[in-house]
């Protein structure tokens, strides 16, 4: 007697965007884009510059502040992020979870060096805002106009 296997259309695109990504991890050295299928997300980002500082904004829906974590370093920084979702109700029948436990992991690569212990937070309405003040020597090494003889 042979047994029914449930059709799963999309399977094989799964096992190539694994193959795809181990790929480019194996090219790049860390993937692109981290893998949802594994828990982890990197957020969107924004990244802008003022003449003093650098402010980095990430989307990082459902967090509380206690579960973030982040680090900054002179040339980038780190956010990390926990959510998970404890209650559960006994009368109710799941069909599909998937909104139980989420992590969010991105380093983010700065485009002038900056004070890190001088570094701001601020987490409302689901974006993380962080406000880098540059080093001295970042200020300094503006773009000069040259006159062109």
């Amino acid at each position: 007697m042979s047994s029914l296997r449930r059709w799963e259309p999309f399977r094989g695109l799964a096992r190539m965007q694994r193959d795809l990504d181990r790929a480019f991890e194996d090219f790049f050295g860390r993937p692109l884009i981290e893998s949802e299928a594994e828990g982890v997300r990197a957020p969107s980002v924004d990244v802008c510059e003022t003449e003093d500082e650098v402010i980095v904004s990430a989307e990082m829906p459902g967090i509380d502040k206690k579960d973030l974590e982040v680090e900054v370093l002179p040339e980038s920084v780190s956010v990390r992020a926990e959510m998970s979702q404890e209650s559960e109700q006994k009368e109710t029948t799941y069909h599909r979870k998937e909104r139980t436990w989420r992590r969010y992991e991105r380093t983010i690569p700065l485009p002038a060096e900056v004070v890190s212990d001088q570094a701001k937070a601020k987490l409302k309405d689901g974006v993380l805002e962080i406000w880098l003040p540059k080093s001295e020597r970042a200020k300094a090494a503006r773009p000069k106009k040259v006159q062109i003889e």
